[in-house]
């Protein structure tokens, strides 16, 4: 579906963005590519979606070159959702999507009103211009105008972002429905909640190269201690202890009057994500 070989970019002499990249994304897969600011995530986006041109390696997009692909009937088959939600902001949400709508085939198309409802998009502001909406309800429209189309390929960037916690579940939601449609989603995201829960790969990027990519589970298995710490009183304290756990097998090696909790030590997503970055997680 995606395939990208020794991909290169440079926007100029001294500053090379892309060092050589190679992932493939399979059909129906999503797959996350993170990264700190400035590692090439969005560059590499760019290039995907036919945004940037002047690229050195191979990129291919549904069996095609993306060099040689360039056409309405490429940009009518992906369905983009920016960081930044790209809007008219005179116009209202259905307005914004009707206009929208006008690029595509009329049989490819979905219908407005049910996908705003499916997004829980708050019908008094139907008509109201974008200019007056919140960040999560300008997210809502966004993600509208992603999948408006019935895309093969969506391409996601910090979809939940703006978004309160049941939103941002409403959202997990969509796009897992998505996958079990057939759809291809890249996702680029801060949100390693998100990564973990959504992706059934990931890729992290650092300097322009990828420094890992594997399964989240097999990532954070791979630097797992394997170790717990229990939380226990004794003699009227309270103590913790680490240990491997495989000490366990046999019991509690050690004397105690109450075990109060045993957590395991296993890294998070996060956790991996400084580790092959260098970086931690900020805000954006």
């Amino acid at each position: 579906m995606i395939e990208v070989k020794n991909l290169t970019f440079s926007y100029n002499r001294d500053k090379q963005a892309l060092h050589g990249l190679s992932f493939t994304v399979k059909e129906g897969e999503i797959f996350g590519f993170l990264g700190p600011n400035g590692s090439g995530k969005s560059t590499t986006q760019k290039i995907l979606t036919g945004i940037l041109k002047g690229y050195g390696g191979h990129v291919s997009l549904l069996g095609k070159e993306i060099s040689s692909a360039l056409s309405p009937e490429f940009f009518q088959k992906i369905g983009v959702l920016f960081e930044f939600p790209y809007l008219y902001t005179n116009l209202s949400a259905v307005d914004n999507l009707k206009y929208f709508s006008s690029f595509y085939p009329k049989e490819q198309l979905r219908d407005v009103m049910e996908l705003l409802d499916m997004l829980e998009f708050k019908r008094d502001f139907l008509k109201k211009p974008v200019s007056s909406y919140s960040k999560g309800m300008r997210q809502r429209v966004s993600m509208a105008r992603a999948l408006i189309s019935n895309p093969k390929v969506l391409f996601l960037d910090e979809p939940t972002s703006g978004l309160d916690p049941a939103g941002a579940v409403l959202f997990r939601k969509i796009i897992e429905e998505e996958r079990k449609k057939g759809t291809t989603v890249f996702l680029t995201t801060h949100n390693m909640t998100d990564a973990d829960l959504l992706c059934d790969r990931v890729a992290f990027l650092s300097g322009g190269n990828i420094a890992a990519l594997d399964t989240p589970q097999n990532l954070k298995e791979q630097n797992s201690s394997h170790s717990v710490v229990i939380d226990y009183l004794y003699q009227g304290k309270r103590e913790k202890a680490t240990m491997e756990a495989r000490e366990l097998e046999t019991g509690i090696p050690f004397l105690h009057d109450e075990i109060i909790g045993i957590h395991s030590k296993e890294p998070t997503l996060e956790d991996m994500f400084i580790k092959y970055t260098g970086r931690r997680l900020t805000s954006c």
